[in-house]
């Protein structure tokens, strides 16, 4: 077997709208293309041997060991493949359960796709997967070694890639709520909403976290200055630099016991507690300069009490946790030793933060405990006595936790969120000892310890003992307060042919709302009035830069096949999806063989629509019409027919639509029709010559109007917005050269071609082409592009692309000559590859009167080709029929519709 490809989905895509981390692996079955898995000797015996937890899958049979028994009986090794990889990240601790597998138009060459939990996890499952069964044809076993070690890099990998306890806790909370979310590069953040309603988070700081706030929180001398002025109970202590200074520290804070901490320490770094003796504090003053950015020391008086940890959010307290230093309790015939190896086995503990719990590891303060406690690793607890390991209760060094929320008392629960407010903090973790919290601190002796900024959530949401707090929802409730939007409305387009014209004339629309659109096209990504990125900007890379910047309040993506092949989609869902056409076009790319292939490639814009938006869909194509039986959300058509019997029935039920009627463009709903404009007066549509540039106007005035904008706004925006080189450079670009015309056009399938022929058949004088197409296409369709040239121009001049995408230099063209020579043998044409040369001779050869359509690789040669040739002082661009050809171009397209 041999692996061709492995691709990663990140959104709704292809295989699945609900599921959308999927790897998708391209797998050359080589020998064992025709072998089932019951004629491979040895094979079921061995897989069950190595994967015997294959038995829970039930696969089609829909029971128990039903994959396993269709693995007996005989199926193909694609299917099986798929069934290992998603085995492999279950027994690692990931949860999927998702697989297809599809044999491709290349026969032995299969589609495998599995859902993943981290992306890199999932990519490695799939090789795995692969080397896996390969051994067992090869040798009838996978040996025990190599699967442990498989699955030891599918946990390090997995947890290598996840989200910190905290992050995750919030991230949940905010898919809960529909609110969606994305990991940004730099500092572990996480944006949360779109656009201009995004929030970050950074662990637990916000977007709302001041900074003087988490400065001063990190200044714990300062912090215990500035509680101390406000009569809030705070431990004696002072700040020291130099070992020297130790001394006099300690008989400033009133003598032993003391506790030694870092000034600027996280974590329980280097913290010693309970200090009793000048050679322990000597000790304690060395760890702690050694964990102290600034080697400054805190030395305080140390207070006995239970420890606890109150979280602030947003003003209120909303948990309180005791915890518990790290330790273990005697059964009566285990060492202690044996004890902490018993307690980190705990599947709940783990490394660090990414368990509930994190494992017990000894250092220089467990060393010092356990001799004060008069213990070594060999003794023997009696049963229920207490060994504790550290000195502090933190969870990342072993401790747990006891919610302790609602035994608060009111009191506390006062000072507790007037001291979040004193320091600054949206979310504060403030550390308290008392003996009891459930009277006020006052009679407790108690005091605060600490104020952190950026507290760990994990001891309130999954506590050792009592409830869990779900303490995201107070921090989801300060980021957007209910009722407010957390994202900006999408809308996406895709289509075969006019998604980038009907995308600019959307945004152009929008424009007219006063709000920043952001839109990517084929030709760069924008954001208001200026281009942020150029290029070939598709794809989801290029829509998660307009959903990430805080500037943009509406989202316009055009969405094009391959980007929705490669990665899905960048959103989970759109307010809009516009469905323009299905063509044959880029067939046999991708596996996507057959037209219907390609629609169902396209209908994933009109099924990832919200429930309450709409999937704007071409009535007058069956293809994309028949999309609206798997739209989640509302339909509205647009239609160049107004006797459309689907458009008409729609309407009958109080369903939204778009027509071209009796000249004007207009939106229907029920018995009523409102008409926005002339097509005359639209420049788009060429003075409403072009009727595929009247249905792309169609389809974005109804995505405007579906999203509530105005019908003035879109009337302003389509007579505004013009096919010109600057708003929509290679779409329908019309030139005035004096005695004739150019028309420049990225027409490239046979669906544009044919487009671009209504309009272009219907010239009055001499129609030239310079023709061409990509050569990643299939032969056919070169051929079938020289039938169309033939019918629509007098005189054509075949060129070819500077990339000929893998193929011979001259093969396309001799395949477009090919089918102008069966289609029309008399017809007037020569080849000219190299582009520039092809459409300066065009150009030069161009009679009065004549127009000269040029379909090129490179829009912007062409137009600065075109543009050398202006008349000085002259502007050359223009949009409309020249006066004396537009009465006799116009009565000729009339009787065409």
């Amino acid at each position: 077997m041999r692996i061709l490809k492995i691709q990663t989905l990140r959104g709704p895509n292809y295989w699945s709208i609900r599921r959308h981390k999927l790897v998708v692996m391209r797998l050359d079955l080589e020998e064992l293309a025709e072998l089932p898995s019951n004629e491979i000797p040895g094979f079921y015996e061995g897989l069950v041997q190595a994967l015997p937890s294959l038995v829970e899958h039930f696969c089609s049979p829909g029971c128990r060991g039903g994959f396993l028994s269709r693995v007996q009986e005989g199926t193909m090794m694609g299917h099986i493949i798929e069934h290992v990889a998603l085995e492999l990240q279950e027994l690692a601790g990931m949860k999927v359960g998702f697989g297809r597998t599809r044999e491709t138009a290349t026969s032995g060459t299969y589609q495998v796709v599995i859902e993943y939990f981290d992306e890199q996890a999932g990519r490695y499952a799939a090789r795995a997967a692969v080397r896996l069964c390969q051994s067992i044809v090869d040798t009838g076993s996978y040996p025990e070694a190599e699967l442990q070690q498989d699955l030891k890099d599918l946990r390090d990998l997995a947890r290598d890639a996840a989200l910190g306890p905290s992050t995750e806790t919030i991230v949940k909370e905010a898919e809960a709520r529909g609110i969606p979310w994305m990991s940004l590069s730099a500092r572990s953040m996480v944006q949360l909403g779109y656009g201009i309603y995004q929030k970050r988070m950074q662990a637990t700081l916000s977007t709302y976290s001041g900074i003087l706030g988490v400065e001063l929180a990190c200044d714990k001398e300062g912090t215990k200055k500035i509680l101390h002025e406000a009569g809030v109970p705070v431990p004696r202590g002072t700040v020291i630099n130099y070992l020297d200074e130790l001394e006099q520290s300690i008989e400033d804070v009133g003598g032993y016991p003391i506790v030694i901490k870092p000034l600027d320490g996280n974590h329980g770094r280097g913290i010693t507690i309970n200090i009793n003796d000048g050679q322990l504090a000597q000790e304690a003053y060395d760890a702690a300069s050694a964990a102290s950015k600034t080697r400054s020391v805190i030395v305080e008086r140390f207070y006995t009490g239970r420890d606890h940890r109150v979280l602030v959010i947003n003003g209120k307290m909303v948990a309180v946790a005791e915890r518990v230093p790290a330790h273990v309790v005697g059964d009566g015939k285990s060492t202690i030793e044996q004890l902490i190896e018993e307690t980190n086995r705990d599947p709940n503990r783990g490394e660090g933060h990414d368990n509930v719990l994190t494992k017990i590891e000894l250092d220089r303060t467990s060393w010092q405990l356990l001799q004060r406690q008069g213990y070594t690793l060999e003794t023997v607890l009696s049963k229920g006595e207490i060994c504790y390991l550290r000195a502090t209760a933190n969870l990342s060094t072993g401790g747990i936790a006891v919610d302790r929320t609602d035994e608060v008392h009111p009191e506390n629960i006062w000072l507790f969120e007037r001291i979040a407010k004193i320091i600054g903090l949206d979310i504060a973790g403030i550390d308290v000892v008392t003996n009891d919290i459930s009277k006020p601190l006052r009679e407790m002796n108690g005091v605060i310890v600490e104020v952190n900024a950026a507290p760990g959530f994990r001891m309130h949401v999954c506590p050792s003992q009592g409830l869990p707090r779900n303490v995201a929802a107070p921090v989801l409730d300060m980021l957007f307060p209910q009722g407010s939007p957390s994202r900006v409305p999408i809308v996406s387009i895709t289509g075969t042919n006019g998604k980038t014209t009907t995308t600019r004339l959307i945004a152009h629309i929008f424009k007219q709302t006063g709000k920043t659109i952001g839109y990517t096209t084929t030709d760069g990504t924008y954001i208001g009035d200026y281009m942020a990125e150029p290029g070939d900007n598709t794809g989801p890379q290029s829509a998660n830069l307009i959903l990430s910047d805080p500037t943009v309040e509406v989202a316009v993506l055009e969405t094009a096949r391959g980007g929705i092949l490669r990665s899905g989609l960048a959103f989970t869902t759109c307010d809009v999806g516009v469905v323009l056409n299905v063509a044959a076009d880029h067939l046999g790319i991708g596996d996507i063989e057959t037209i219907h292939d390609m629609a169902h490639l396209k209908s994933v814009v009109a099924e990832a629509v919200a429930p309450e938006g709409y999937a704007v869909l071409n009535a007058d194509d069956p293809l994309v019409a028949a999309m609206a039986r798997r739209v989640k959300g509302q339909v509205a058509y647009f239609t160049m027919n107004p006797e459309n019997e689907l458009v008409q029935s729609h309407t009958r039920k109080g369903g939204l639509a778009a027509a071209y009627e009796n000249g004007y463009l207009s939106i229907l709903k029920a018995d009523w029709t409102l008409r926005i404009e002339q097509a005359v007066n639209v420049p788009l549509t060429m003075g409403g010559l072009a009727p595929f540039q009247i249905a792309n106007a169609l389809a974005a005035s109804l995505a405007a109007f579906a999203q509530g904008v105005k019908i003035e706004e879109i009337r302003q925006g389509l007579s505004t917005f013009r096919a010109s080189a600057s708003q929509t450079p290679g779409r329908m670009n019309m030139f005035n050269l004096g005695k004739y015309n150019a028309l420049i056009d990225y027409a490239h399938n046979a669906a544009s071609y044919e487009a671009l022929g209504g309009f272009v058949r219907n010239w009055p004088g001499v129609r030239i082409g310079v023709v061409g197409g990509p050569g990643d296409r299939r032969d056919e369709d070169f051929v079938t592009l020289g039938k169309l040239s033939s019918l629509i121009f007098d005189r054509i001049i075949v060129k070819e692309d500077d990339d000929t995408r893998g193929r011979d230099r001259g093969n396309a063209s001799e395949l477009i000559s090919q089918g102008i020579s069966q289609e029309k043998p008399d017809a007037q044409y020569e080849t000219i590859l190299d582009e520039t040369t092809a459409i300066n001779t065009a150009l030069d050869q161009a009679p009065e009167g004549s127009l000269v359509v040029i379909l090129p690789e490179s829009v912007t040669r062409a137009i600065s080709l075109i543009e050398a040739r202006r008349p000085v002082g002259e502007n050359i661009e223009n949009n409309t029929i020249p006066v004396e050809n537009k009465d006799s171009v116009k009565s000729s397209v009339v009787q065409k519709l």
